[in-house]
């Protein structure tokens, strides 16, 4: 699973990247690293299940601090 999900982030990383998104392509193009290293190494279900909840629970604690905290209210791109 962790090999889909290293597929998928690489794929968003070259989008981003064509698109002139520099820093989140990078961003990206860490987490696929992440997840292809992850996906040979030989653990157990069981230890897969725990860092992908830890991984989750980083992105989320992130997301809500920047949509929170960074974003400004009703600046969309128009």
């Amino acid at each position: 699973m962790f090999r889909v999900l290293g597929f998928w982030t690489g794929i968003f990383a070259v989008m981003l990247y064509l698109g002139d998104m520099y820093t989140t392509s990078l961003l990206f193009f860490v987490q696929t690293g992440f997840f292809l290293l992850l996906s040979y190494l030989k653990l157990s279900e069981r230890m897969y299940i725990y860092i992908f909840g830890g991984y989750l629970t980083v992105f989320f604690i992130g997301f809500t601090y920047w949509t929170t905290f960074m974003m400004i209210p009703g600046a969309g791109g128009h």
